[in-house]
């Protein structure tokens, strides 16, 4: 797949626990993830705007029906895939946020499916998706290693997994991203928590993310695209 030439490739980092229902606020108080994301999705403002993430937008044509995408928040990804006649459940642990990601596919004649769920504890049906969608669905990496597993049985064969998320270089910057480095990604553990799965575009890179108020300019980014290989060569690799 051909890379943007002012994208900025950088070297693979090394692979070097909080749970993800808690986190702490700039005020020192644990909050819950749900009355966190509830809070950040409140206003009447999309907190990341309402246009699609662009390295989704770019790399849409690889998915297909039905698409689960996770940690969908207001909706500007599954409304996105909505509008090329993709059927999507978005996931999210903000019933505030859903609600806004309802209203959005509404005001543009679209119709999305939308699920209240904490990915430390989701499970989504087995072989029953042709794509699965993680943008910013940053987790702790005990929920990713018990997430992730399912998320590969839950493809159909064939089907395409496409992640993109702060890498674990992302930390010292101040453009978007967690500020607890087991949250961020590292290349090798998605290749690694994928093995099913069939690379089609692994990378990290700097680039320029600007969505809404909380992404804000050059940023270091985990990018992923896998295909699940056909039953009997996926359990050649068990």
């Amino acid at each position: 797949m051909a890379v943007d030439a002012s994208l900025r490739i950088v070297p693979r980092l090394p692979v070097d626990s909080v749970r993800l229902c808690w986190r702490v606020s700039s005020s020192g108080s644990a909050k819950s993830d749900n009355t966190m994301w509830n809070e950040r999705y409140a206003g009447s403002e999309f907190a990341y705007g309402t246009e699609p993430n662009s390295f989704l937008a770019q790399n849409a044509k690889l998915l297909t029906s039905p698409v689960l995408s996770l940690a969908e928040g207001e909706g500007r990804n599954a409304v996105f895939l909505a509008s090329l006649g993709l059927d999507v459940l978005g996931v999210d642990a903000s019933d505030v946020g859903l609600a806004k990601a309802q209203k959005l596919a509404a005001s543009r004649g679209l119709a999305i499916r939308t699920e209240v769920a904490d990915l430390a504890s989701y499970e989504p049906p087995d072989n029953h998706y042709g794509s699965v969608v993680s943008i910013s669905a940053h987790l702790p990496s005990h929920s990713r290693k018990r997430l992730y597993p399912l998320i590969e049985r839950s493809l159909k064969p064939g089907g395409v997994i496409l992640l993109e998320a702060y890498a674990r270089s992302q930390i010292s910057r101040n453009t978007g991203g967690p500020k607890d480095p087991d949250m961020l990604m590292d290349l090798a553990e998605l290749e690694q928590q994928f093995p099913k799965c069939e690379p089609i575009l692994a990378q990290e890179i700097e680039r320029e993310v600007l969505e809404g108020k909380f992404h804000t300019g050059w940023a270091y980014v985990v990018q992923f695209i896998a295909r699940k290989k056909p039953a009997r060569l996926a359990h050649s690799v068990e």
